[in-house]
Order: C-alpha cells, then sequence, then structure tokens
C-alpha cells in the first residue's frame, strides 16, 4: 500500500438520538471537526451500542440504518444514512486483531446503529466514506478495549480514522425530565475533569483502572458500554498519543458531551476550537 495522511483517531460522545435532528453544540462541532480532518480512506467506528462477546467486524457492502431505540419522533426512524462498506478494510481489520492474539469474526450483515450514523450525518453528510463497524465487549474491560485498539493502529497511517462513539458519562436513571442545557450535576463535572487530567498526563494505568481511580465512576458508568469505545481511540493513537479535547459540553445535567483527539493532530486541528 501507498503512505496516505495520517489521521488521529477520536473519542466523540453521541449523546441523544435526538442528536440527528437537533444536534445543538456537538452537532456544530462535528461539523468544523469533519471540515478540518478531511476526508478519510474508510472510517471504523466503534459504537456503544455494537456490543458482541468478541470482536466483530462489519462486512456489508451497504450497511443498514438501524433504529435501535423506541418511542422517539417519525423524524428519526425516517433517517437514512447510506454509506458503503469496505470488505477490505474489514479484512485488514481482522488480521490486525489475529496478529495481536486477538480473536475475531466477520458480520456481512452488520448495519450501522444510531451510534454510528448519528454522528455522521454531521460530520460527513454525504455518506459517501466507506464505514466498517467494530464492536466492543462488554463483559472485557478498559484493558482489552485498549489493546484492541493498539492492534488496529496501523489504520491510521493508511488513511483510515478510528472513532470511538459513546458518552465521557452516560448514566440515563439520572436524566428524569431534566432539559438538555440544564445545569451540570457535580458528579459529572468531578468526572470529566478527572479524566481530562488524566489523559493531559498520559496517565493509561489510572485511566485503565478508572473504576476504582475515577470519582463516581459507577455513577457516571453504571454500564461500561459508552466509556470502552474511548479506550479502543486511545490505544489505536499509539504509543505515548498525544490527546487534545476538542469538546466540553454536559446535556440533560447529566451526559458529558466531551470529545478528543489521540495521536498526532498534525496542522489540521492546530487552530481547532
Amino acid at each position: 500500500m501507498t503512505t496516505m495522511h495520517t489521521f488521529p483517531t477520536l473519542f466523540i460522545s453521541h449523546g441523544s438520538p435526538m442528536m440527528a435532528v437537533d444536534p445543538g453544540q456537538t452537532g456544530a462541532m462535528l461539523q468544523r471537526l469533519a471540515t478540518q480532518l478531511g476526508k478519510p480512506r474508510a472510517i471504523v467506528m466503534v459504537s456503544a451500542h455494537h456490543m458482541t462477546l468478541m470482536p466483530e467486524v462489519g462486512m456489508a457492502l451497504r450497511p443498514a440504518t438501524i433504529y435501535d431505540f423506541s418511542g422517539f419522533p417519525e423524524a428519526l426512524y425516517q433517517i437514512n444514512y447510506p454509506a458503503r462498506g469496505a470488505a477490505d478494510i474489514g479484512e485488514w481489520i481482522l488480521q490486525l486483531l489475529s496478529d495481536a492474539g486477538i480473536a475475531a469474526r466477520p458480520n456481512p450483515q452488520r448495519g450501522l446503529d444510531h451510534g454510528a450514523w448519528s454522528p455522521m450525518l454531521h460530520m460527513y453528510p454525504d455518506a459517501d466514506i466507506p464505514i466498517v463497524p467494530l464492536s466492543i465487549q462488554p463483559r472485557m474491560d478498559a484493558r482489552h478495549h485498549f489493546t484492541m485498539g493498539r492492534a488496529i493502529a496501523a489504520l491510521r497511517s493508511e488513511g483510515v480514522l478510528v472513532i470511538g462513539s459513546g458518552n465521557l458519562t452516560h448514566n440515563l436513571r439520572d436524566i428524569s425530565r431534566r432539559e438538555r442545557d440544564g445545569p451540570t450535576t457535580p458528579y459529572v463535572a468531578e468526572f470529566q475533569a478527572w479524566f481530562a487530567q488524566q489523559l493531559a498526563m498520559c496517565d493509561i494505568d489510572a485511566l485503565l483502572d478508572w473504576e476504582r481511580s475515577a470519582p463516581h465512576g459507577r455513577r457516571a458508568h453504571p454500564a461500561d458500554d459508552h466509556l470502552l469505545p474511548i479506550f479502543v481511540a486511545l490505544g489505536a493513537g499509539g504509543d505515548g498519543a498525544a490527546t487534545r479535547r476538542l469538546h466540553e459540553d454536559v446535556n440533560y445535567g447529566v451526559l458529558a458531551m466531551d470529545a478528543y483527539a489521540f495521536g498526532d493532530t498534525g496542522a489540521a486541528l492546530e487552530q481547532f476550537s
């Protein structure tokens, strides 16, 4: 393969499915981010809503738009994000994982859940970039996902953008009729600040031990699923990955909408704000 542009890896918080039609500050940030990054050869999408017992790589030629939610306005169910798949990239991911001793399987039917297509609507609305889904394993810990990210780091230097899509905090039980732009709950702010500090110091051990080390860890994440994608993105950023915090916001007082870039962000993100 010829050498292509090297992309950083990203972690983005996708929030409620309503972000698709009511994007707010996060949607505007994603639009700016895509403009400054440019178009990758393909995107590997690690969504919190794609959960399997072992790593699974989507190989569909035309991944279907999955409506993995209920009780939302009809407009959401009319959205179609017709991105192509990329079987060659999928095969490469399977090989990279195998080389790292990680067993994985292909899924020729896997589509794009809202953790994938909702942010992509704002980043690449023309759906003209192939997307390859890669699952998380909620029964496995942060270190497993960091190792999985390390295994696929080589994709970056070949023009492939690795994105982890989740939420920096995700306790839906604490929302309870809150307004989207309401005041931030104190434990959320403390968790955000702790995560930002550890990333700035590149304290990988503390981050991988977040359940015990982070303030209010289990209140911020009663389940791991929406945090695990950040560890894939962090691992794929490479050894000693530089970290850039791209966005800081909170929806409904409890959903931290932070976004990060890992690895050499280059000139494309020098002026990003």
